[in-house]
């Protein structure tokens, strides 16, 4: 048993499932651009303060690894981040979080493709239950509107962030062995250089927005529950028990974001948002009963 790891995931997963309802209260409170810049900002202020010893010791081998750490903080504290936070303006929380159940399927099929990783046949069934749910989600619970490619366009945004995040995820195969402050604070700083041209972007098209009160509120959260805190503890789980077996408790999010969704903002519950919820609950249960045997 991974109880460690196990506990590490769950909590990640939960402040990852508040990330999409506090993005969506932030809707009209701070801009998608702006709201990512500070959250980065604030993120790489208090991991840079309190690591900067250790960073100093593991410059060496971090230098040459710069392209990796950059490509962390660029695509999966970045680029998904700004899809999520943008993807909330059109679409739930709910969607937001549910849809987030894809990313182990994508983990698993890139493992596949490109490592070679062996799976069971139970955690292909886990896989697919997710695959379905995510589809439930996506298409509002009409199926034939993925044949007709009539996907609302916040959940298409939302399913370019689980690619992203699962590329992220596969990278992490290729992280430099530093301390987890290393690995925390570069990409965090590269996030945060990465999302100046964006919000000059925002700028530009006048529709960038400085956080009110409700906004800082924001931006704290996201900084502090939803990066410091769930990225250390998801790269901490993926440490202990790899890839797939980490990626699968992603399912976790929309749980979370879902009952969080419903008593905090008061969103509607669809008969198809739960049965969504019972596909992702149902496949990382089977996936991970059903795991390849250590070796």
């Amino acid at each position: 048993m991974h109880i460690k790891a196990y506990a590490y995931l769950i909590v990640a997963t939960l402040c990852w499932g508040g990330n999409a309802v506090v993005g969506k209260l932030a809707v009209g409170h701070v801009s998608p651009m702006m709201l990512t810049m500070w959250r980065w900002a604030l993120a790489s202020a208090i991991i840079f303060a309190i690591s900067l010893p250790q960073l100093k010791r593991d410059w060496p081998v971090a230098k040459r690894h710069l392209p990796v750490l950059i490509f962390l903080g660029a695509v999966g504290y970045t680029t998904f981040n700004v899809l999520l936070y943008s993807a909330v303006h059109y679409t739930t929380a709910i969607n937001v979080t549910i849809e987030q159940a894809g990313i182990p399927f994508l983990i698993f099929l890139a493992n596949f493709i490109l490592f070679r990783i062996r799976v069971s046949l139970a955690q292909v069934l886990g896989f697919s239950l997710t695959l379905v749910g995510v589809a439930l989600t996506a298409s509002h619970g009409d199926l034939k509107t993925l044949l007709s490619l009539s996907v609302n366009f916040g959940d298409g945004l939302m399913l370019i962030a689980v690619a992203a995040y699962a590329a992220y995820t596969i990278a992490l195969r290729w992280r430099p062995q530093v301390d987890w402050r290393t690995l925390m604070a570069i990409p965090a700083l590269a996030a945060l250089v990465c999302t100046l041209p964006l919000v000059a972007w925002e700028q530009a098209r006048n529709t960038m927005m400085w956080p009110d009160a409700p906004g800082w509120i924001a931006v704290l959260y996201t900084a502090v529950f939803a990066s410091l805190v769930a990225q250390i503890f998801y790269v901490q789980g993926i440490i202990h028990i790899g890839a797939n077996r980490a990626g699968l408790f992603i399912n976790l999010v929309p749980v979370f974001g879902t009952l969080l969704s419903v008593v905090i903002i008061g969103e509607e519950l669809h008969l198809f948002h739960v049965v969504a919820l019972v596909l992702a609950l149902g496949g990382i249960a089977l996936a991970e009963r059903g795991k390849p045997a250590e070796r």
